[in-house]
């Protein structure tokens, strides 16, 4: 008999909820969307949240009532943006609206934080900044004193689904935790936190491991969904939880997601420790370490008059491939990741017809990309044993060529991978499965496998070398 899985993400633009099986078959999933404004990226009501999640709950469960029997969900995780944080008062409602991620406003408390947690926490996380959640709730302290007294508990986005769910307000797990000061490594809130911050200690959650059951569903909601007392499992970010729906969850394996940036996510048995901050580490739940790190660049420049023409330039380059051409496409100022160069500028040939800048664009994406993981190898002393694919580049198949024959190793086109499939494979893990790799093999499916083709591969070693002599004379590495 199957058993199922809820997962929920609450991201910047809507909710999306799916219901998976224990082999990772969708059987429903529902969605609303709200508008994204400038006011949205600064503020959202962790209220409207809750109401699009009850409402993509009751679509989903009435959309498989007749087909799957309700009592074999066994449990529900979430997910959600990492660097959210919301003010609770005794009463467990919002004192304010959720500070989002991509609220600016607190850039000069992330300085400070970094500046504190480099001196009295050296060893833990110190890469805060104005999207942090601990840079937000210092500001909102500096900003708020009316409402201050009010406070009862500090929460992420996703503990505020969570604890609608379970009437738990009071724990976060480890990924959430991370930004908002938590000290991963030794398992405790590091004491600068309370003492030099204007932060109280009791303000700060209880930390578990993505994965923990947390509690029950509430009974009234239960009722209201037909659904048992299912559990409730700790959730994880939404990065993290794309992660674990590409599979990527074991020591070795990887995760490159080339959506508007590339992002590359794995798992090490040790933390990387890297003096510049291009990467920085969550904490498997299994004890192991899931660093990452984003580069400014990835396949936003196809908007950029290309998107239009796809499928003929996707053709072309198949046949213009390898091109010996050097190209960065980099849209934006700066990068960050696999290198930091702050005064970084995209660069092309000149005098190249469109369809030679689109196979060159394509390579030199795949370039950044092999740095990135001969930089991660170097840091971790591990090797990269598999990398699996999601973003819309996956969808090229001559790209994913080009990327398989740069890096000289095979690329695993993953299937569904979304926050809300990965936030149901955590359910299922703290559930159903004994461990997250359990639940991840069992869920995840490789919808292709693209080798490196020898000839190509050749080819790619020089052009990549070329590719960072360039670097190097621009002085970005």
């Amino acid at each position: 008999m199957n058993v199922y899985f809820i997962g929920i993400d609450v991201g910047t633009q809507g909710v999306r909820v799916v219901l998976l099986d224990q082999k990772g078959h969708t059987y429903a999933g529902a969605e609303k969307v709200f508008p994204l404004t400038e006011a949205s990226r600064l503020e959202q009501s962790p209220a409207l949240w809750w109401d699009c999640c009850l409402l993509c709950l009751h679509e989903m469960l009435d959309a498989v009532s007749g087909s799957i029997h309700l009592e074999a969900i066994q449990a529900v995780s979430v997910t959600s943006t990492s660097g959210t944080v919301i003010p609770l008062d005794k009463n467990n409602e919002p004192v304010h609206n959720a500070l989002m991620y991509s609220d600016p406003r607190s850039a000069e408390e992330g300085n400070l934080c970094r500046q504190l947690s480099e001196t009295f926490n050296p060893g833990g996380y110190t890469g805060f900044n104005a999207s942090s959640g601990l840079s937000k709730i210092v500001w909102f302290v500096k900003n708020f004193h009316e409402k201050v007294e009010r406070i009862k508990t500090w929460v992420h986005a996703t503990d505020f689904i969570i604890g609608k769910l379970s009437g738990n307000y009071r724990v976060t797990d480890f990924t959430n935790a991370l930004k908002s000061g938590f000290d991963v490594a030794c398992a405790t809130w590091p004491a600068y936190v309370h003492e030099q911050l204007p932060v109280k200690k009791e303000w700060l959650q209880a930390v578990v491991p993505s994965g923990t059951m947390i509690g029950k569903l509430v009974p009234e909601l239960a009722r209201e969904l037909q659904l048992p007392q299912i559990q409730i499992v700790a959730g994880m970010t939404d990065g993290c939880a794309s992660q674990v729906a590409s599979g990527a969850v074991a020591p070795g394996d990887w995760n490159t997601t080339i959506g508007t940036t590339l992002v590359v996510k794995g798992v090490t048995t040790r933390e990387i420790k890297d003096p510049l901050g291009r990467l920085y580490c969550h904490r498997h739940p299994e004890g192991y370490w899931m660093p990452g790190g984003a580069s400014n660049t990835g396949a936003d420049w196809i908007s950029s008059g290309f998107q239009d023409q796809l499928p003929e330039l996707n053709k072309a380059a198949e046949q213009l491939i390898p091109t010996s051409l050097i190209s960065y496409p980099l849209m934006q100022a700066g990068e960050r990741f696999p290198f930091i160069a702050p005064g970084a500028r995209g660069f092309a040939p000149e005098g190249i017809d469109k369809n030679q800048l689109f196979a060159a664009n394509m390579e030199g994406v795949a370039y950044i990309e092999r740095l990135s993981y001969e930089l991660i190898e170097q840091l971790s002393g591990e090797k990269v044993n598999a990398v699996f694919t999601a973003g819309g580049a996956s969808n090229s198949d001559t790209w994913l060529t080009i990327r398989a024959s740069v890096l000289n190793k095979p690329v695993y086109k993953c299937g569904q991978v979304t926050g809300a499939a990965g936030a149901a494979i955590v359910a299922a893990a703290g559930s159903y499965f004994n461990i997250l790799t359990d639940a991840a093999k069992a869920m995840t499916h490789v919808e292709k496998v693209v080798q490196p083709i020898p000839d190509l591969t050749n080819s790619y070693q020089s052009g990549y070398q070329n590719f960072k002599k360039k670097l190097v004379e621009k002085n970005y590495i």
